[in-house]
């Protein structure tokens, strides 16, 4: 739960979830709402996915997904699982042979679509496969491509149907004594989703993995987005997500971390609040916050900034952040610490200085958080 006793309408009740493990990731009950991303490198390309996964690790991603469409990709799954930061998921369309060999190679979690991976004796295999080698199994529906005896019977993808088929692949796995999954149902339209991980959330206690499937650009696709999980989390709904943009898998993850961050479920880094700038601003608002954001990126430490042009809101907004600046005039702006006016400064020391301030207000924290374990 996001508990505020102090402001209680910003509490958000999660569902009641089991725990599942992708491998050391807890996924579900209490854990927190974990961050996904998929490589876009060549799988045979050892080194230049390993890369890709250790940045977006080093991005806040928890766990990274690779596709795994052939033998090659399977065999150096090997080494990446191995030299991981963080768990890897095979994605696995079409063939479930390479669902065990994934299993074999060391992925940490299979993902397969009721959709396309074949008859229940097929997914019998891969769940013996996930069993020998700890593997835990996402059931990844898609509208886009669900069976076809349920495209007869509903006419189209519907929020029915898609339920309908995880339901049917979530008995399979239990029926063989399978208890290690979590499931999705995702499609690219927006209320599509929602209405299907809505039902689906009141039948079942699995692990939920969110996801708006092929959302599109980067703004484009962060806004999709944004509405989409933001009004699941919200409603208490998700155990895991996955922004899904045309993009660097980078900033998949940097927007799944602001989607929950901006809901008080994750914090992790510098949360910026800043004014979009007008004809009142002291200094240049918008080539400041973005000098600051490629600045503070190596902060991993929670707080808060605010950068504001000028002192209407200013004042106020520094009253809840950890650091403030204020735009005023004369080409200087004033410094705020923990809501109180600290000092003067000018606007050409401003980003430097308040780098410092911010550095060293991370130390603080972290030395904190060290003596209270």
């Amino acid at each position: 739960m996001s508990l505020n006793p102090i402001r209680p309408w910003r509490n958000i009740e999660r569902r009641k979830s089991r725990q599942i493990m992708v491998g050391r990731v807890p996924v579900g009950g209490d854990a927190p709402i974990s961050v996904q991303t998929m490589t876009n490198t060549n799988g045979h390309d050892v080194r230049a996915t390993l890369d890709q996964v250790i940045a977006c690790a080093e991005a806040g991603a928890d766990i990274v997904r690779i596709s795994a469409p052939d033998a090659e990709t399977t065999f150096a799954l090997r080494e990446i699982c191995r030299e991981s930061p963080v768990p890897i998921v095979a994605d696995i369309h079409f063939h479930y042979k390479r669902a065990i060999e994934a299993a074999e190679a060391g992925a940490a979690c299979l993902r397969i679509n009721p959709g396309n991976i074949g008859d229940e004796t097929r997914v019998r295999e891969v769940i013996k496969a996930a069993k020998d080698h700890g593997c835990s199994i996402r059931i990844g529906v898609n509208a886009g491509s669900l069976e076809r005896h349920l495209l007869e019977k509903y006419g189209e993808p519907c929020p029915d149907a898609m339920v309908e088929s995880g339901m049917d692949h979530i008995k399979i796995l239990q029926d063989n004594d399978f208890h290690e999954f979590k499931i999705s149902v995702k499609a690219s339209d927006v209320f599509l989703s929602a209405a299907a991980y809505t039902q689906l959330a009141e039948i079942t206690d699995a692990p939920i993995h969110l996801g708006i499937t092929e959302a599109g650009g980067f703004v484009g696709g962060t806004v999709k987005s944004a509405v989409g999980l933001g009004n699941l989390l919200w409603a208490g709904i998700g155990d895991t997500i996955r922004v899904s943009l045309s993009a660097d898998p980078v900033q998949e993850v940097k927007v799944g971390f602001e989607i929950l961050k901006s809901l008080g479920l994750r914090t992790r880094g510098v949360q910026i609040i800043s004014c979009p700038s007008c004809a009142r601003q002291g200094f240049d608002v918008i080539r400041t916050v973005e000098a600051l954001e490629l600045r503070l990126e190596h902060i991993k430490t929670p707080m808060s900034l605010s950068i504001i042009g000028c002192v209407v809101n200013g004042p106020g907004e520094a009253l809840m952040t950890d650091i403030g600046f204020t735009g005023g005039g004369a080409g200087s702006g004033m410094v705020y610490m923990a809501g109180r006016q600290s000092h003067k400064l000018s606007n050409d020391q401003m980003v430097d200085h308040i780098v410092e301030l911010v550095e060293k207000r991370a130390e603080v924290l972290e030395a904190e958080a060290k003596a209270a374990e």
